[in-house]
């Protein structure tokens, strides 16, 4: 159990864990103050699960899902939300794919139900999958025609290869139309088991009445019968390498977008919290070096970012930013020149002390929400080794020392560099 206190000592959450039959987890965070909860179930599969025939797999079963089960039609999912307010979604990302809602929390056991009848008792009819493959063959168009993620797809190939973390979530449109139910079906089968799965559910709720909840709506078909452990999270202390240069593609668009970045750390690496200063410091805000530099000073794009992703075994930091073809060569000059300052000198004082106020800050405010604390616990659980409380985080972001900056920074930015561009000629 781990609980967190505000100023006068008051308890305001209490986060509980208990593992089911099968290895399923249920992690619940108990709010004081709100009216609402937020569920997700975090399961540990994505794309960097697939092989080459399988590109867009994970993807395409998120959306199957909704489909319908043996007890439910997909009308009565959408209306079962609908009908009560309640959010609903889904998402899946390199490691993990996530289904989510957020309703009254007196509406959580229908939605609970609701979940656990679409995770265990899918139908996966030929005829939905038809249905969806062309639904996401046009969503594959629709990425295809926005030229932020087609570049940052290109940084991320660019980077890894032809590997599952340098191929796109969503699949291409040759693997997509190629993909068989029974394909479908078997990596279904494999992939989405208790022990593979974590329930996490954050806001006005009882963690027993919630344990309760799952254990009815998630028993379905023997979904909990066995006695297979929790899989453990995906850790490996360094990161792989990856693959610097060029790459650049041609499109009819208005700006030429670019991503410029080196290796990173990985999602356990204890430095982490001195990148998320550093990335401040360089592109986190509008008093961020190169915002003012790009935009403030010289007005040469409108929009510019650094950014940190981070996987079990690999990372990468980069900056992005869109400016008129015209500005391009200048643009790419002042942020080389900036990244290699940094390399040589790391951040002043100053930049510390805001990159730690604005992150803690962030962080405060995001946990105000129950979504954003239900997304900490699933992650917490699935994917890293560790739970840490909100009150920890804040005292390892304090920790940080210019020292600690300086040595990432030199570390990071004097590596052969990655960039990706998109654009006219």
């Amino acid at each position: 159990m781990l609980t967190e206190k505000d100023a006068d000592g008051q308890v305001v959450s209490t986060v509980r864990r208990t593992v089911l039959p099968g290895g399923l987890r249920v992690v619940t965070e108990q709010m004081t103050g709100v009216r609402s909860a937020s569920i997700g179930v975090w399961v540990g599969v994505g794309s960097r699960d697939e092989s080459p025939s399988l590109h867009g797999c994970s993807h395409f079963l998120e959306h199957l899902l909704f489909k319908g089960t043996r007890e439910r039609t997909a009308m009565d999912i959408s209306v079962a939300l609908d009908a009560v307010g309640g959010e609903f979604n889904a998402f899946t990302a390199k490691e993990y794919t996530c289904f989510h809602a957020r309703v009254l929390d007196h509406d959580l056991g229908m939605t609970v139900d609701v979940l656990g009848d679409m995770i265990t008792n899918s139908l996966l009819a030929d005829v939905d999958v038809e249905a969806e493959r062309e639904v996401i063959l046009d969503e594959i168009a629709m990425h295809d025609d926005d030229p932020d993620d087609v570049v940052h797809n290109l940084f991320a190939a660019q980077a890894f290869g032809d590997t599952p973390l340098g191929r796109g979530i969503a699949g291409t449109e040759a693997s997509i139309r190629a993909l068989t139910r029974a394909q479908i079906k078997r990596f279904y089968k494999s992939h989405y088991r208790a022990a593979n799965m974590v329930v996490a559910v954050a806001g006005n709720i009882d963690h027993a009445t919630v344990v309760r909840q799952v254990r009815a709506a998630f028993g379905r078909q023997g979904f909990l019968a066995g006695d297979e452990a929790p899989v453990p999270p995906r850790i490996t202390e360094r990161a792989r390498k990856v693959n610097p240069g060029v790459s650049s593609v041609t499109r009819p668009f208005e700006q030429v977008n670019l991503v410029l970045g080196v290796k990173g750390i990985t999602r356990s690496d204890d430095r982490r919290f001195a990148l998320g200063v550093l990335s401040t410091a360089i592109g986190g805000g509008t008093s961020s070096r190169l915002f003012q530099e790009v935009r403030e000073q010289r007005g040469l794009a409108y929009s510019i970012y650094s950014f940190g992703s981070s996987h079990a075994d690999a990372g990468l930091v980069g900056v992005s930013v869109g400016c008129l073809p015209s500005k391009y060569d200048e643009v790419l000059e002042v942020i080389r020149a900036e990244l290699g300052k940094v390399a040589r000198e790391g951040i002043t004082a100053e930049e510390l002390t805001r990159g730690k106020g604005q992150l803690k800050g962030g962080l405060v405010l995001g946990m105000e929400d129950s979504g954003s604390r239900m997304s900490r616990l699933g992650k917490a659980e699935l994917v890293h080794d560790e739970m840490l409380s909100l009150d920890e985080v804040l005292d390892r972001i304090d920790a940080v020392t210019l020292d600690d900056v300086r040595t990432l920074a030199a570390e990071l930015f004097a590596q052969p560099q990655i960039l990706a561009v998109v654009g006219p000629h």
